[in-house]
């Protein structure tokens, strides 16, 4: 394994030098730059949380921060200046690391997962990249050649309409066909010379599968007082659960078959209506990385679990909650994309669309952002997890240590 790496740090080395991104894009690739790519993106995923929270607390939420992350990652690429440096911040990525580093990270991590993807076929997970410019943009050579996959020109000035539904159909493929029309009518203009987007996927079978004769209707309680009728899911498995006092809730680590790739799930008490929302202002990347740990180690337990099947949708306006996360002038005119190209180009507004299907069988799951009654002591054996109220769910990549999906469902629709 360390062979392909060593192998693919040359590549890259060799393909970034000659000062493109940074004057020093002819040093060599930090070792552990493919790891310091993502020490931020937990504390970046947790923060989103809580801002998208904030925009809808009473509502079911679904969304990708690791789709965010690259979108962003993107921008930050082709940016200089004042916008690269608040983009730096937002990302969280490691001081150590310029941008010739983070772009050696960057190709490391698509690589590997890309490799991972043809091998395991346990469970699907792509994570794809494109940046759109128009083609009247003239665009630094280097550039263009760092970015062959991820490049691509669209007649925006001429054929907006055409250019929207080109990325729409790009969007649709790689998700398959599970979010459609990202861009909707009159998004893209004449006006329009700048679109990044991210498009991920990811369909895993669960470990320990829900027996379908056992799903039945039962009783969802959305508050204390307020109830609803969901389709429950019901299975026997050995599980790692515990009881977090510090973020006080039931957690409990359902795992996809291969084992890579888990849903964690939060389960704050039943008896407080603000639960969730206490969980999340608790939830610091310190404790987050503490319960990934601690379920690591824990010894599994013959578990009761009862889970609501759903799908659900979510379109989220990201340009507010981005700023509010500290990305400064990305979405203004002053915005500098200097590393791009020597011609003015903007960023108009970030759009986020994601969808989930949880059934029996296991978890569907895609997104695209564009750029444009609870107890502390231990439960006994068997325990049961009754998700018959709100929750908090998210889906970690445990070989990447990243956060690929995140959501609260506080309702079925």
């Amino acid at each position: 394994m360390w062979n392909i790496i060593l192998t693919i740090f040359v590549t890259v080395f060799y393909e970034i030098q000659g000062q493109c991104l940074t004057v020093q894009d002819h040093k060599s690739p930090q070792m552990n730059a493919k790891q310091n790519l993502y020490s931020g993106e937990q504390e970046f995923s947790l923060n989103l949380l809580r801002a998208v929270n904030q925009l809808g607390p009473n509502d079911n939420l679904f969304f990708s921060p690791y789709s965010t992350y690259h979108a962003l990652l993107l921008a930050y690429f082709i940016s200089g200046g004042q916008t690269e440096s608040f983009l730096k911040k937002t990302l969280r990525l490691d001081s150590s690391m310029d941008k010739s580093d983070v772009m050696n990270a960057y190709k490391l991590d698509k690589y590997i997962t890309q490799s991972i993807a043809k091998s395991n076929s346990s469970y699907e997970f792509t994570n794809a990249n494109r940046i759109y410019v128009d083609k009247g943009i003239e665009i630094r050579d280097c550039i263009e050649d760092l970015f062959r996959e991820e490049f691509e020109k669209a007649n925006f000035a001429t054929n907006p309409e055409g250019a929207r539904l080109t990325i729409n159909n790009w969007v649709s493929q790689q998700t398959h066909n599970m979010i459609k029309d990202l861009l909707p009518p009159g998004v893209i203009d004449p006006q329009t010379n700048l679109v990044l987007v991210n498009a991920g996927y990811f369909k895993g079978s669960w470990k320990y599968e829900f027996n379908v004769s056992n799903t039945k209707e039962e009783v969802f309680y959305i508050t204390p007082s307020k109830q609803t009728i969901v389709d429950m899911m019901y299975m026997e498995g050995v599980l790692s659960h515990d009881v977090s006092d510090v973020l006080d809730a039931h957690i409990l680590e359902l795992p996809y078959k291969g084992e890579e790739i888990s849903m964690y799930i939060l389960l704050p008490p039943f008896v407080k209506e603000d639960g969730v929302d206490n969980t999340l202002k608790k939830l610091t990347p310190e404790r987050f990385q503490h319960m990934i740990r601690n379920h690591n180690t824990l010894l599994g337990k013959t578990v009761y679990l009862s889970l609501p099947k759903f799908s659900l949708e979510d379109t989220i306006e990201m340009t507010p909650v981005l700023q509010k996360l500290g990305v400064g002038d990305l979405f203004s005119e002053s915005a500098n994309f200097s590393t791009l190209t020597n011609r003015n180009v903007t960023l108009g507004s970030a759009l986020h669309k994601a969808k989930i299907e949880v059934n029996e069988q296991g978890t569907e799951a895609a997104a695209s952002t564009v750029l444009f009654t609870f107890r502390s002591s231990r439960p006994i054996e068997p325990a049961e997890f009754k998700c018959n109220h709100p929750f908090i769910y998210i889906i970690y990549d445990k070989i990447q240590d990243a956060v690929v999906f995140m959501g609260v469902f506080r309702r079925p629709y």
